[in-house]
């Protein structure tokens, strides 16, 4: 297996611990290094592993946690670095998430984990001419 291939896989097993809840998955897929950190949506970059770890106990805990599922993983491999760009549908919402990885030993390990919605774009073409009007 490629380490693209590699990668995608432990992509998708960071998100089958998310959907099915799997702390102790999700715990094992994180780098065993203060040197992690993650930005959840709306929320503030955390940094360090007790920091981050904490964060995914509390959202794993949640019986109200979303479904998620990644649609179009994307690797990029440089070294022993490696990110997957995708999209996640999140209860139906689109966010565009960024999972990074550092290879330890034959494993792929995340470092770093970023979503944020996606901005829609709105015609508005009507509204644009109105407000350049020069009076």
């Amino acid at each position: 297996m490629g380490n693209d291939n590699k990668v995608i896989a432990a992509n998708a097993a960071f998100y089958a611990a998310f959907s099915t809840g799997d702390f102790a998955g999700m715990e094992r897929m994180w780098a065993d290094d203060d040197g992690i950190s993650c930005i959840h949506p709306g929320w503030p970059a955390i940094i360090g592993r007790a920091t981050v770890i904490g964060s995914w106990r509390d959202i794993l805990q949640n019986p109200q946690r979303p479904q998620i599922v990644c649609a179009e993983p994307q690797a990029i491999v440089d070294g022993d670095s490696a990110r997957v760009l995708c999209i996640e549908i999140v209860d139906g919402t689109a966010l565009a998430a960024a999972n990074h990885f550092r290879r330890v030993g034959d494993d792929w390990r995340l470092v770093h984990h970023q979503s944020s919605p996606i901005a829609q774009i709105v015609e508005q073409a009507e509204d644009d001419r109105a407000s350049h009007r020069v009076h």
